[in-house]
């Protein structure tokens, strides 16, 4: 099993009544446990535990308790000469409405409420023979919305398998990539209610999916529509309400897969998730995973992780803009002097594959830019560091749309951190159509000069 099929097992798990009897061998199953396993562990032949719970040689010991005594059972759990013996590197405990559970060799701890679980699968990856390392072991949200993006992907192609076609696809991704950012919209007040998108698509299509492409298309034709044309273009009342955005997202053909009911369903599934958790830094490689028929399998699994990438963009040059940094002190035309100088420093990654490297040297820039407008009193200043700056090239048609998309996301929440929610909103809409993101092979592509671009400078 993989991380999304791990976690929406989880999820089927915590939502489900609570069995206290079952719940340690459904816990099991959910991290891919064989049939064969759990029923020796059921017959007691391989549950080790001492204290009435269930315990797995090498991975977990886990005790259903009386409600109120989570806290207890879990000292009891960490304090057993079997745990010990046994060599357990997770302790669980729960009576069905908190949950609490502790790594055994990193010490890290869970305390929840029993239905908030899931958000913490990550931490039990290894008992899956999953090694993972820390970023994605907290970004539940990111593989959990890849999960329920690769069904609703998956169940169009099914009821519109030319859209899976070589001359398709590039439109089906396109159409998957809207979605992401309307998902991100609703959620992040860029939309002008919670769950605006979502909720209109829940109202005004058929319960049959019959109109679900219909409604769908009309507004991404809103989206695409300035507000003085509309009267004139015809927008539908009920999707007047959507903001210009165009930036090239929802420009060209508004064309929209057909819906079935389930595809409706798993779609208003995934309008209801909270996309404000959305992890740019990590999401583009997963998401980029739902396209790809080869790495479906490996479904978020390949990324590179954020210690690893700063390890090329900290010596490259992010630890001498921050020694520059220390230099300038509270100098304040050092400071400006510093500015200038990274809003002209352009980044390039020749196979950016979703964006990684360029989301992070785009956010860890922004970083030392808000130090520096905090030190010269100028907090609340609009950012010079142009997402344009940001230039990257990918083969792939969809990977190349979702590390736009993914900077276009990085630079709203660095927006909303830096310079506060209101200023955030005021200079987001509409979204620039400038995109450095090229699709096409980086060993024949090169600029005007003939001239392969370095990788920053």
């Amino acid at each position: 099993m993989n991380a999304v099929e791990i976690e929406e097992a989880i999820s089927a798990l915590a939502g489900q009544p609570f069995e206290p009897d079952e719940f340690p061998f459904a816990f099991l199953e959910a991290f891919g446990n064989k049939e064969t396993t759990i029923k020796r562990l059921r017959s007691g032949a391989s549950n080790k535990s001492d204290c009435g719970g269930l315990l797995q040689t090498n991975n977990i010991h886990i005790k259903v308790c009386p409600e109120g005594e989570v806290g207890a059972a879990l000292a009891d759990l960490k304090a057993s000469p079997a745990t010990a013996k046994a060599k357990a590197k997770f302790v669980l405990a729960t009576d069905g409405k908190d949950f609490q559970a502790e790594d055994l060799n990193s010490g890290e701890v869970v305390v929840c409420d029993f239905a908030d679980f899931p958000d913490h699968f990550g931490l039990f990856l290894p008992l899956a023979g999953i090694s993972t390392v820390r970023q994605i072991r907290e970004s539940a949200f990111d593989i959990k919305a890849t999960g329920r993006l690769n069904r609703l992907y998956i169940e169009l192609l099914k009821d519109n398998p030319e859209w899976g076609t070589a001359a398709r696809r590039p439109a089906m991704n396109h159409f998957m990539a809207r979605l992401i950012f309307c998902f991100f919209a609703e959620d992040t007040d860029i939309f002008a209610k919670a769950d605006q998108f979502t909720s209109i698509i829940d109202q005004m299509s058929e319960k049959d999916s019959s109109n679900t492409h219909e409604i769908i298309s009309e507004l991404f034709r809103a989206m695409n529509t300035k507000i003085a044309d509309r009267e004139k273009a015809g927008i539908a009342r009920w999707a007047n309400v959507f903001p210009y955005v165009n930036g090239g997202l929802f420009s060209d053909s508004v064309d929209v897969p057909r819906f079935s009911r389930i595809a409706r369903s798993y779609l208003l599934h995934i309008g209801n998730l909270d996309w404000k958790k959305i992890n740019p830094d990590i999401f583009g490689s997963m998401i980029q995973a739902v396209a790809d028929d080869e790495e479906r399998g490996a479904l978020g699994m390949h990324y590179t992780s954020v210690p690893n990438i700063l390890k090329v963009l900290n010596p490259l040059f992010l630890d001498d803009l921050r020694e520059k940094l220390e230099e300038a002190g509270d100098n304040a035309r050092k400071l400006l002097n510093l500015r200038n100088r990274m809003a002209r420093i352009r980044v390039f990654d020749p196979a950016c594959g979703s964006g990684n490297f360029l989301v992070i040297a785009y956010k860890e820039m922004r970083a030392i830019e808000a130090e520096i407008n905090e030190r010269r009193g100028e907090a609340d200043r609009r950012s010079e560091i142009p997402l344009t700056n940001f230039r990257g090239i990918e083969l792939r048609d969809f990977p190349a749309e979702i590390a736009r998309l993914a900077l276009i996301i990085a630079e709203y929440q660095c927006d909303v951190t830096y310079r506060g929610q209101k200023e955030a909103l005021r200079d987001f809409l509409p979204l620039d159509a400038m995109n450095w993101i090229t699709c096409g092979n980086a060993l024949r592509i090169v600029d005007r000069r003939g001239i392969r671009p370095p990788l920053a400078g």
